[in-house]
């Protein structure tokens, strides 16, 4: 389960100032480079609404595909072993017949937890700011 952050409670002038201080880090090398890895691993439309899908608790296939709408099998597929590849998901396959497989999410991928808080937090703003302004 996504948690909320601890500091909701900080003002829009507080939030503001602590988004300023974060984007003007950027100008390091390393820092780019470790906001490139991270893209990589999590780039798309779709892969970040998988690992929602899973944080609560492992799925098939089929659940996954319910949860995310608007993705196709073929795209799925391709997601799901690009987060297997990345660690951030694992995919287990039990000897029934026909074959179970099962996909859930690592610490790994857990640890992306604040990354889908603040990244939901600030879809709402967004879309806040463009719809009202």
């Amino acid at each position: 389960m996504i948690l909320l952050p601890v500091w909701i409670a900080l003002s829009k002038r507080e939030v503001l100032i602590k988004a300023k201080e974060m984007l003007s880090k950027a100008g390091c090398p390393k820092t780019m480079l470790s906001i490139q890895d991270a893209l990589e691993a999590v780039e798309g439309r779709w892969k970040l609404l998988i690992l929602f899908a899973l944080s609560e608790k492992p799925k098939r296939f089929k659940q996954i595909a319910k949860e995310v709408s608007g993705i196709t099998d073929k795209t799925l597929s391709k997601e799901l072993k690009s987060l297997e590849v990345n660690k951030l998901i694992r995919r287990d396959v039990y000897d029934t017949f026909p074959p179970t497989v099962e996909y859930t999410i690592t610490p790994h991928g857990l640890s992306l937890e604040k990354v889908l808080d603040e990244l939901h937090f600030w879809g709402l703003a967004h879309r806040k700011e463009v719809i009202e302004n």
